[in-house]
């Protein structure tokens, strides 16, 4: 069963009734061919008129809808002969980040990526999408490999943030995040970051510090969930509405802002009621701007990852 945000509300009637009108064995005089059509041409005419003018907070609830697509599916859809690699080679392996070699288009690729997991089960297993220090080590480590063998490394991002437990900040989260973007920057290899769903604070950056930060339509990114900045500013985690709405999370707003470099479109409704179209059309992106990446040499593209990175910081400096 499909499941529905609260503003779907309206579409979700509408799709019950189509529902209901295809598994009626005695539709007596109702001609159920024309009454499908005509309900869902107004399903569409009202799904379009509400995703087009999405608030940043119902952009979060989008983003984080259990039916998106997820790291794996994007991994599954687009890399070839993918190869998982584990351990930090210090302490554990963490699930939340999956990473390993790959083929893009049949090219070799390194690829990291953060899985949330599409079940409890899952969920459990990736801890939600929340990774711990030997997680950002393990990305690190396979960032560096893939510098020393000339691979190209494209990297899924979704997740809330780092996992804030007091384990994790005890054997060094900060300074593993920290390494993680060092990693990044001095890769002497194209680079390209997507974010796929929630883009969550230091947790995200870690491992998106690239040449090119694609970002889905109605994905987030942002340095705090807009829950734990309303907490913070107004002590009422009620406030998020309007906190999203402060915080600029939206693809729209940070491409206006140049914290990305490329909107991804996804399909009507979002990336959750078509993921095989839009998983597609992220493959046809990455591409495009992955090429032009390939002809650059490594210190050229550490030089201009360093000067896309510092002018954030001057924008707005007068």
């Amino acid at each position: 069963m499909r499941h529905f945000l609260d503003f779907e509300k309206p579409v979700a009637e509408l799709e019950a009734k189509i529902e209901e009108l295809r598994r009626m064995t005695d539709p007596g005089e109702i001609n159920i061919a024309q009454e499908v059509a005509q309900l869902s041409d107004k399903a569409e005419r009202q799904l379009r008129a509400l995703y087009g003018r999405l608030t940043p907070w119902q952009k979060t609830q989008v983003a984080r809808h259990p039916e998106r697509p997820k790291a794996t599916d994007m991994i599954a859809g687009l890399i070839t002969e993918f190869t998982p690699l584990a351990g930090d080679r210090a302490f554990a392996e963490d699930a939340a980040i999956i990473a390993g070699p790959g083929r893009f288009q049949g090219e070799p690729v390194m690829v990291i990526a953060i899985e949330k997991g599409a079940d409890l089960d899952s969920r459990l297993k990736h801890n939600f999408g929340s990774p711990r220090p030997e997680g950002y080590r393990k990305a690190r480590r396979l960032i560096e490999l893939a510098g020393r063998f000339g691979l190209p490394i494209l990297s899924f991002v979704d997740t809330s943030g780092a996992y804030p437990g007091i384990d994790a900040e005890a054997r060094g989260q900060a300074e593993a995040i920290a390494r993680g973007i060092e990693a990044c920057l001095a890769a002497p290899v194209p680079f390209v970051a997507t974010i796929i769903g929630e883009g969550g604070s230091g947790g995200a950056i870690a491992i998106a510090a690239a040449d090119v930060v694609l970002m889905y339509e109605h994905a987030v990114y942002a340095v705090i969930s807009p829950e734990g900045c309303a907490a913070i500013l107004w002590e009422d985690r009620a406030m998020a509405a309007q906190a999203a709405e402060a915080m600029k999370v939206t693809a729209q707003d940070l491409k206006r802002l140049g914290i990305i470099d490329r909107i991804v479109p996804e399909p009507l409704g979002g990336a959750h009621r078509a993921p095989d179209a839009a998983i597609a059309q992220l493959g046809e992106t990455i591409g495009q701007v992955l090429a032009p990446l390939k002809l650059m040499t490594g210190e050229a593209l550490r030089a201009k990852r360093r000067e896309k990175f510092l002018a954030m910081g001057q924008a707005g400096v007068a």
